[in-house]
């Protein structure tokens, strides 16, 4: 068995998990949530959106055909809902555990002008504020900008813009909240995680990252899960350092173990593209990596590359 990390933040590589039925394709996995009983939700690109296992990878059930043209986000709630981010369409919806759609933001298929500030261009992530169910929205291919809405949806505030300063954003990927209601973005081209107050007041950054895609706080641990998705050039994909990885962080900024960060790779212990990341009642990681997209410019790239990957806590 092949394993990452050290000490208390060892993992082993549970290679294959995920049951797919036969002649059934991830494409890939944008997000991944976790309910309450430890099933596996993983929101993808294929024809099967959104595709649900049991903790052991048994298939349960799919749903979201025709509804998701390009899965980005999933955010899970305590209430047994779920936000689903997608930038294809330029909404976000709120769901069932089931698939049901309660409410929808934003207007299918139609976007915001381009850096206009107003939701949503190409929208990427949801965090909610678990002290009063407040949500926030990263918008963050079309627009550099976060959304402040109250639990029915209804808009607050928004704050940010394009750029590198305090505040400002260079891709606005993915968003979380932490017990008291911080609010981390991960700011991915600018290489950092920018942290604000409840009302969009910058504090503090997190930088020496590899472009932060994949946002995960344990409210009980404080521990932040960061899925970096590496160099951003052909010449340096092997190179060592700069991810592809997964980086467990403290709520101070420190770095708390660093997972893979050994070059871009489809061996098992290596990744390729993290671009969801996600943990379960055991603090098992759950990484879903955007590898078709990231591969497809290769000229052999594989025909199903790996997509999704269970990292299983040791000890």
């Amino acid at each position: 068995m092949v394993q990452l990390g050290a000490e208390q933040y060892t993992y082993e590589i549970a290679e294959g998990w995920g049951n797919l039925p036969d002649g059934w394709k991830f494409k890939e996995v944008a997000a991944v949530g976790v309910d309450a009983n430890d099933n596996v939700y993983a929101f993808n690109r294929g024809e099967h959106p959104m595709i649900v296992f049991d903790k052991s990878g048994n298939f349960l059930r799919s749903w979201g055909e025709g509804v998701f043209p390009r899965a980005h986000g999933i955010t899970m709630n305590p209430d047994d809902t779920m936000f689903c981010t997608d930038d294809g369409d330029h909404t976000v919806r709120k769901c069932t555990l089931d698939g049901r759609v309660l409410f929808t933001l934003g207007i299918s298929g139609q976007p915001a002008p381009f850096m206009s500030g107003d939701p949503f261009n190409r929208c990427t992530h949801v965090a909610v504020d678990p002290r009063n169910g407040d949500f926030y929205v990263t918008d963050g291919y079309g627009n550099a900008r976060v959304h402040k809405y109250s639990p029915d949806g209804n808009h607050l505030f928004s704050w940010g813009e394009s750029g590198t300063g305090p505040g400002e954003f260079n891709i606005a990927h993915n968003v979380c909240t932490d017990r008291e209601g911080w609010v981390y973005v991960a700011d991915r081209e600018n290489h950092r995680v920018q942290i604000f107050d409840s009302n969009g007041k910058f504090e503090t950054q997190w930088t020496n990252m590899a472009r932060p895609c994949g946002l995960h706080i344990n409210q009980e641990t404080g521990l932040v899960y960061v899925g970096e998705l590496g160099a951003a050039i052909g010449a340096n994909l092997a190179a060592t350092g700069l991810g592809p990885r997964i980086s467990i962080y403290n709520t101070s900024g420190n770095v708390i173990a660093r997972l893979g960060n050994q070059g871009e790779g489809f061996d098992t212990g290596k990744f390729v593209a993290p671009h969801g990341v996600c943990i379960d009642s055991r603090a098992d990681i759950y990484v879903g990596e955007v590898s078709w997209t990231h591969t497809r410019s290769y000229s052999n790239p594989p025909d199903d590359p790996r997509t999704l990957q269970k990292l299983v806590k040791k000890g």
